[in-house]
């Protein structure tokens, strides 16, 4: 009696779990589609540039430092040229350089600041340079070879070792040079190829400042204003980082759960089979 008792608890047991288990490989594969639907019927881009309400706070009214505010440092590159007469300033063979640097006549040449703050240029020597911004500097080496040399030079300099770092769900990463003083985030994006699909566009990280003291600016592209706004002109040594959207993230996290979710039903199925033959 006893031993028939325990038969048919087993008997039972086994067909409440083939009942179970039969429930939840049904449900399962439905509830897992409705959730990949649900995540692809959402928005599949992101708008850019949309009037937005403005926001009147003290963004406007704060001042933003842009390149042409940079002053030079020591180990700073520059490219001088002298727009009236190039060989004052650069040496016709382009192999021959005074005071450090490459470059061609025609694109000027490039000369390196040293540790003492001065730049080895032709004729008039060592100029002090560092403290000064680039057109500061620019006038002064004019100055110099009007007295010394040249009747009336034009002098262009360049600084040509300032970077921006781009990071993130844009099509081209890396390190982008800084020419022209007041490049915008748009213009950097742009020089990268553009967003990818994935790429958070409301909240665009713009990481500047040293390494003790790092200070985050959010931009927010979905705003027209985004383009005028002060904070959005880059300057040497940001690094702009763009996140993935929730989109982008809810996806992945969808395919990382089938991974794991497929062996598990594999398995079930296996269990479901074995079960089914030892009832027969």
């Amino acid at each position: 009696m006893y031993f028939w008792n325990q038969c048919r608890i087993i008997k039972i047991f086994k067909q409440k779990f083939f009942v179970l288990m039969r429930i939840v490989t049904s449900i399962f594969p439905i509830f897992l589609i409705v959730l990949i639907l649900s995540s692809c019927s959402g928005k599949q881009y992101q708008p850019l540039f949309e009037q937005k309400t403005v926001n009147t706070d003290t963004v406007s009214q704060k001042s933003y430092n842009d390149l042409s505010s940079y002053r030079i440092k020591s180990q700073d590159m520059l490219q001088i040229r002298n727009l009236q007469n190039i060989k004052y300033v650069v040496d016709e063979a382009p192999s021959s350089n005074s005071g450090g640097g490459g470059g061609s006549a025609g694109a000027g040449q490039t000369y390196q600041v040293d540790e003492e703050g001065t730049v080895a240029l032709p004729v008039i020597g060592h100029v002090a340079v560092v403290g000064l911004t680039r057109t500061q500097a620019s006038k002064l080496i004019e100055d110099l070879y009007r007295k010394n040399l040249l009747k009336d030079p034009i002098i262009e300099l360049k600084i040509t070792n300032l970077r921006v770092t781009l990071l993130g769900e844009i099509k081209g990463q890396g390190n982008f040079p800084l020419v022209r003083d007041k490049t915008t985030l748009i213009e950097m994006i742009g020089q990268a190829g553009g967003l990818t699909e994935k790429a958070n566009i409301s909240n665009v990280k713009i990481i500047r400042g040293d390494q003790k003291n790092p200070q985050v600016t959010y931009v927010d592209l979905r705003d027209i204003q985004s383009i005028n706004d002060p904070r959005a002109v880059l300057q040497n040594g940001d690094i702009v980082y763009i996140a993935q959207n929730k989109r982008a993230i809810r996806n992945d996290n969808l395919q990382n759960a089938s991974s794991i979710v497929q062996p598990m039903l594999l398995l079930l199925s296996t269990a479901l089979l074995v079960l089914s033959l030892s009832r027969r």
